[in-house]
Protein backbone atom coordinates (compact mmCIF):
# COMPACT_ATOMS: atom_id res chain seq x y z
CA UNK A 1 0.00 0.00 0.00
CA UNK A 2 1.53 3.37 -1.10
CA UNK A 3 2.32 6.12 1.73
CA UNK A 4 -0.28 8.29 0.31
CA UNK A 5 -3.21 5.62 0.54
CA UNK A 6 -2.48 4.91 4.08
CA UNK A 7 -2.53 8.29 5.32
CA UNK A 8 -6.40 8.79 3.01
CA UNK A 9 -7.53 5.79 5.37
CA UNK A 10 -6.18 7.06 8.80
CA UNK A 11 -7.63 10.53 8.07
CA UNK A 12 -11.03 9.47 7.02
CA UNK A 13 -11.09 6.82 10.23
CA UNK A 14 -10.30 9.76 12.43
CA UNK A 15 -13.14 11.63 11.13
CA UNK A 16 -15.50 8.96 11.27
CA UNK A 17 -17.78 7.79 14.44
CA UNK A 18 -17.06 5.08 16.55
CA UNK A 19 -20.51 3.08 16.32
CA UNK A 20 -19.69 3.49 12.09
CA UNK A 21 -16.16 2.31 12.65
CA UNK A 22 -17.17 -0.45 14.67
CA UNK A 23 -20.19 -1.44 12.12
CA UNK A 24 -17.99 -1.37 9.18
CA UNK A 25 -15.67 -3.82 10.95
CA UNK A 26 -18.25 -6.44 11.81
CA UNK A 27 -20.02 -5.74 8.19
CA UNK A 28 -22.79 -8.72 6.97
CA UNK A 29 -22.34 -10.14 10.75
CA UNK A 30 -23.74 -7.33 11.91
CA UNK A 31 -26.97 -7.29 9.45
CA UNK A 32 -27.45 -10.45 10.04
CA UNK A 33 -27.53 -9.98 14.27
CA UNK A 34 -29.76 -7.43 13.38
CA UNK A 35 -32.00 -9.19 11.07
CA UNK A 36 -32.05 -11.79 13.78
CA UNK A 37 -30.25 -14.66 11.78
CA UNK A 38 -27.68 -14.45 14.16
CA UNK A 39 -28.22 -13.88 17.90
CA UNK A 40 -25.77 -12.92 20.84
CA UNK A 41 -25.90 -14.93 24.40
CA UNK A 42 -27.93 -11.91 25.70
CA UNK A 43 -30.33 -11.96 23.32
CA UNK A 44 -31.13 -15.57 23.97
CA UNK A 45 -31.29 -15.17 27.65
CA UNK A 46 -33.49 -11.94 26.83
CA UNK A 47 -35.96 -14.37 25.09
CA UNK A 48 -36.23 -17.14 27.75
CA UNK A 49 -36.93 -14.92 30.89
CA UNK A 50 -33.33 -14.47 31.87
CA UNK A 51 -33.25 -10.59 31.23
CA UNK A 52 -32.94 -10.07 35.57
CA UNK A 53 -29.87 -12.19 35.55
CA UNK A 54 -26.83 -9.91 36.67
CA UNK A 55 -24.21 -9.24 34.43
CA UNK A 56 -21.93 -11.64 35.28
CA UNK A 57 -23.96 -14.31 35.62
CA UNK A 58 -25.07 -13.58 31.98
CA UNK A 59 -21.17 -13.14 30.81
CA UNK A 60 -21.07 -16.86 32.66
CA UNK A 61 -23.33 -18.16 30.48
CA UNK A 62 -21.88 -17.14 27.35
CA UNK A 63 -18.72 -18.92 28.47
CA UNK A 64 -20.80 -22.53 28.67
CA UNK A 65 -21.76 -21.66 25.19
CA UNK A 66 -18.43 -20.89 23.71
CA UNK A 67 -17.34 -24.32 25.39
CA UNK A 68 -20.10 -26.27 24.21
CA UNK A 69 -19.86 -24.93 20.86
CA UNK A 70 -16.52 -25.60 20.83
CA UNK A 71 -16.91 -28.81 22.11
CA UNK A 72 -19.15 -29.66 19.05
CA UNK A 73 -17.05 -28.40 16.46
CA UNK A 74 -13.66 -29.48 16.98
CA UNK A 75 -12.60 -26.96 18.73
CA UNK A 76 -13.61 -24.07 16.28
CA UNK A 77 -14.90 -20.75 17.68
CA UNK A 78 -17.88 -19.16 16.29
CA UNK A 79 -18.21 -16.13 14.64
CA UNK A 80 -18.04 -12.37 16.49
CA UNK A 81 -18.88 -9.53 16.35
CA UNK A 82 -18.68 -6.14 17.74
CA UNK A 83 -21.66 -4.94 19.66
CA UNK A 84 -22.31 -2.02 22.92
CA UNK A 85 -21.52 -3.67 26.30
CA UNK A 86 -25.80 -3.13 27.70
CA UNK A 87 -24.72 -1.59 31.02
CA UNK A 88 -21.38 0.31 30.20
CA UNK A 89 -21.61 1.22 26.65
CA UNK A 90 -18.27 -0.10 26.42
CA UNK A 91 -17.88 -1.61 22.29
CA UNK A 92 -16.76 -5.45 22.57
CA UNK A 93 -16.20 -8.47 20.48
CA UNK A 94 -18.84 -11.17 20.94
CA UNK A 95 -19.79 -14.18 19.89
CA UNK A 96 -22.81 -14.42 17.71
CA UNK A 97 -24.60 -18.20 17.13
CA UNK A 98 -27.50 -19.28 15.12
CA UNK A 99 -30.99 -19.05 17.43
CA UNK A 100 -31.56 -22.72 17.31
CA UNK A 101 -27.80 -23.70 18.27
CA UNK A 102 -27.48 -26.69 20.30
CA UNK A 103 -25.10 -24.87 22.17
CA UNK A 104 -27.28 -22.56 23.35
CA UNK A 105 -29.49 -24.98 25.25
CA UNK A 106 -26.84 -26.97 26.30
CA UNK A 107 -25.36 -24.51 28.64
CA UNK A 108 -28.46 -23.75 30.14
CA UNK A 109 -28.31 -26.73 31.30
CA UNK A 110 -24.75 -26.94 32.20
CA UNK A 111 -24.72 -23.38 34.12
CA UNK A 112 -26.04 -23.42 37.55
CA UNK A 113 -27.70 -20.20 37.57
CA UNK A 114 -29.72 -20.70 34.45
CA UNK A 115 -30.89 -24.51 34.98
CA UNK A 116 -34.16 -22.62 36.02
CA UNK A 117 -34.91 -21.34 32.39
CA UNK A 118 -34.62 -24.75 31.15
CA UNK A 119 -37.95 -26.07 30.49
CA UNK A 120 -38.21 -30.13 31.06
CA UNK A 121 -40.37 -30.98 28.30
CA UNK A 122 -40.30 -34.51 29.69
CA UNK A 123 -42.43 -33.37 32.67
CA UNK A 124 -45.18 -31.75 30.59
CA UNK A 125 -45.87 -34.76 28.94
Amino acid sequence: MKLTAIRRTIAAALTTTKPLNYRALSGQVAHLVDTGRLVRTGDILDRIGGSDLKDGQKSWYGRHVAKAYRATHLGADTLKVWAQHRTSGRWIHVYVYTPADPALFTALRAYKATRCLVVDVQLAA
